[in-house]
C-alpha cells in the first residue's frame, strides 16, 4: 500500500481551481466543500494532507475492483500506445473482446452488446429498443428506483431527483415494487409481499392497457433507493407477466452487476433472463466511461434488416473496452466475484446483524455480497425513519452527523435519506471490511441518541 505524502499547498491549489471553475452535479454550488483527492489504491484513497479513507462507498458503487488495479492500468496504457480511438463503425479488437466476455457472462441468450458511455445512456437505448421492437410507447418502472439523469432515464427514476427534471417525456408510469420492511401492501411476510406486489403490477397494467406497454424496467436489486433485495418469486413473476402480455422485460444491472451481489449479475441469484440487460459501473470499475445494453436474440433480430436509430460517438471506445477486458479477466483470475460473496456471507452480513443487536437505531439489515444497507429508524416498533423522506438541512442533521463522524475516523460513507449503505470494493479484504464495521460500531451511537 502506497504511503500518502502530505502536500497541503498543492491541495489548496486544486481546491481553489475547483471552486473557481468546476460545476458539480446534484449540488448547490456555494454549499459544497469537495475533498481534494491526491491518490488512491485498493480499497483506500487519500487527500493532500495525507489523510487516508477506507472507501466504503466504492465512490459511486462502481470501483468494484478497487482503485488503481495494476492490471487494468497497464491494459489502458498498452491500448493507448496502440490505438487511442476509432469510430464505432469499425471492428476493433478490444471492443470485440469486451463484447464477447460480457456476453459469456450475461444470462440466457443476451449475446449482442450495444456499448454506451454509462448507465443512463444504456437505459435510454434499452427503452428505445423496447419501443421499436414492440411498436408500443409506455414503460413502467418503480417509485423506489434510480435509472440515470438523461431525459427518459430520469423520468423512469422514482426518487426525488426526478421531480425537478420532468419535462415533456410521456408514456412513463410508476408502480410500487416490493419492500417488505415498509410494505405498501400491508403484507405480513415476504411471501405475501411478493404475491401482493405482483397483483398490484398486474392491476396497474390492466388500467394502463397492457397492449400499450413496451417495457417494464427494474433494478434487479434496487440500489441507491435502498438496496432492496426482491423476495423469492418476484422477478420470476414479473417475467411471467411480461411474457403474458408481450412486454419487454428490462433489468437494470448498472449498480448490481459485475460481482456487486456476489454473482456476475444479480439476475443469477434467481435464474432470471430478461430481454434486455443494462450495465455500466463495475464492467470496468469506472476507470473509463463505459456502459451498455445486452440484447436478446429476438430483439436483435428486429434490427437485422432495419437500422437501429441510435448511436454515440464514443460507443465501444477502445480505451474503455480495453479496461473492461482487463477488469473482467482480472475478476475471473483473482476470484473477485467469489470474494464479494464470501465477504457478504461471512463478514458483512453477520457483522451488520451483530451491530443491529447493539444499536437500536438499526431497523433492518439487508443485502447481498458487498451490497448492503442499514435502514435507520427513530423507533424499531413504529419503524419511523431516522430522518424524513428527502430530508435536507436541519431535518437531515442525524445522517449528516453520522457521515461526518465516519470521515473523521477515516471511513468514507455512502448515505442516502435514512440509510447507510455498506458498499466497499468487491475485492476488499476481511481485515478492511472488519475495520469499516468497527468504525460503524463507534459512530452508530450518534444515531442511537435519536431513538425513542
Amino acid at each position: 500500500m502506497s504511503t500518502p505524502t502530505a502536500d497541503s499547498v498543492a491541495g489548496q491549489a486544486v481546491k481553489a481551481a475547483d471552486r473557481a471553475h468546476v460545476f458539480h452535479s446534484w449540488s448547490a454550488q456555494a454549499l459544497i466543500d469537495p475533498l481534494a483527492v491526491a491518490g488512491a489504491e485498493g480499497s483506500y484513497f487519500w487527500d493532500y494532507d495525507g489523510n487516508r479513507y477506507l472507501d466504503f462507498s466504492s465512490q459511486l458503487v462502481n470501483t468494484n475492483i478497487g482503485h488503481q488495479h495494476p492490471k487494468v492500468v497497464a491494459a489502458i496504457q498498452a491500448k493507448a500506445a496502440q490505438l487511442c480511438t476509432i469510430a464505432p463503425g469499425f471492428a476493433e479488437e478490444s471492443r470485440s473482446e469486451a463484447a464477447r466476455l460480457i456476453a459469456e457472462r450475461t444470462p440466457g441468450d443476451l449475446d449482442k452488446i450495444f456499448f454506451t458511455n454509462g448507465g443512463a445512456e444504456a437505459n435510454e437505448n434499452a427503452i428505445r429498443m423496447a419501443r421499436l421492437h414492440t411498436g408500443r410507447h409506455k414503460v413502467l418502472s418503480t417509485y423506489r428506483s434510480y435509472h440515470g439523469a438523461t431525459a427518459n432515464a430520469i423520468t423512469l427514476t422514482g426518487d426525488p431527483r426526478r421531480w425537478a427534471n420532468e419535462t415533456g417525456v410521456s408514456g412513463i408510469v410508476h408502480f410500487w415494487g416490493p419492500y417488505a420492511y415498509r410494505s405498501n401492501f400491508h403484507a405480513e411476510n415476504e411471501a405475501q409481499e411478493c404475491e401482493r406486489a405482483l397483483a398490484h403490477l398486474e392491476q396497474t397494467l390492466a388500467f394502463e392497457g397492457p397492449g400499450t406497454v413496451a417495457a417494464i424496467i427494474l433494478e434487479t436489486v434496487v440500489g441507491t433507493a435502498g438496496i432492496l433485495v426482491p423476495p423469492a418469486g418476484y422477478l420470476a413473476g414479473v417475467r411471467e407477466i411480461c411474457d403474458k402480455y408481450g412486454i419487454v422485460f428490462i433489468l437494470d444491472e448498472v449498480m448490481a452487476g459485475f460481482g456487486r451481489t456476489g454473482e456476475w449479475f444479480a439476475a443469477d441469484h434467481w435464474g432470471i433472463t430478461p430481454d434486455l440487460l443494462t450495465f455500466a459501473k463495475g464492467v470496468n470499475s469506472g476507470y473509463l466511461p463505459l456502459g451498455g445494453v445486452a440484447i436478446s436474440g429476438a430483439i436483435a433480430e428486429t434490427f437485422a434488416q432495419k437500422a437501429f436509430p441510435g448511436g454515440l460517438t464514443y460507443s465501444g471506445h477502445p480505451l474503455a473496452c480495453a479496461s473492461a477486458v482487463a477488469t473482467i479477466n482480472t475478476m475471473a483470475e483473482e476470484g473477485i466475484v467469489e470474494n464479494a460473496k464470501h465477504i457478504g456471507e461471512n463478514v458483512l452480513g453477520p457483522g451488520l446483524r451483530e451491530l443491529a443487536e447493539r444499536h437500536p437505531s438499526i431497523g433492518e439489515v439487508r443485502g447481498l455480497g458487498v451490497f448492503w444497507a442499514l435502514d435507520l429508524v427513530k423507533n424499531r416498533e413504529t419503524r419511523e425513519p431516522l430522518v424524513p423522506y428527502n430530508a435536507a438541512g436541519a431535518d437531515n442533521a442525524p445522517m449528516a452527523q453520522l457521515a461526518a463522524a465516519c470521515k473523521q475516523r477515516g471511513l468514507w460513507p455512502f448515505t442516502n435519506m435514512n440509510r447507510f449503505h455498506v458498499v466497499p470494493p468487491c475485492n476488499i479484504s476481511e481485515e478492511d471490511a472488519k475495520t469499516g464495521l468497527a468504525v460503524l460500531d463507534e459512530v452508530l451511537t450518534l444515531t442511537d441518541a435519536h431513538t425513542v
